[in-house]
């Protein structure tokens, strides 16, 4: 695997105030700039980058169900660590929105799958910073099985 470069993608995007992070099954990153506060899975908002800005090498990584997605999101140095899947039947179609879920649910708004936390699972001391409209980065970095094999 020498020489081959790690597939991943970052995001800037913010907070906002009604950032609750309270949904049981996933979590969203949204282009738009707003958030009302039915949207309890939604954790950043204002994303500089979406699907459409994602490497097509990236995308058909994560249309393989091997692929292990790692998520890391970062606001006022606190981090979350999240795994998640691919599937083959991902589209990343959806111009704003981004939603890792927690179930094997697939449509044009999804990131991954399997994930093994939604937003209700963050850390309570980050939510906050999150409601507090903190910039935010979000890495999500492809593992593949055959780029860990020696």
């Amino acid at each position: 695997m020498e020489g081959k470069k790690p597939l991943k993608e970052a995001i800037l995007a913010s907070g906002h105030g009604n950032v609750t992070a309270r949904h049981r099954t996933t979590f969203e990153i949204t282009k738009e700039d707003n958030l009302t506060p039915q949207g309890d899975c939604i954790i950043a908002v204002s994303a500089d980058r979406g699907f459409s800005e994602f490497s097509s090498e990236f995308k058909e990584a994560l249309k393989d169900e091997k692929t292990r997605l790692d998520i890391s999101i970062e606001c006022c140095g606190l981090k979350e660590k999240i795994t998640a899947y691919g599937h083959p039947a991902l589209t990343f179609e959806n111009p704003h929105e981004m939603v890792v879920r927690k179930s094997g649910y697939v449509c044009a708004r999804t990131l991954a799958i399997r994930a093994d936390k939604a937003s209700c699972d963050f850390d309570r001391s980050l939510v906050k910073k999150l409601g507090g409209g903190n910039p935010v980065t979000i890495e999500l970095r492809i593992n593949r099985a055959e780029d860990a094999k020696i």
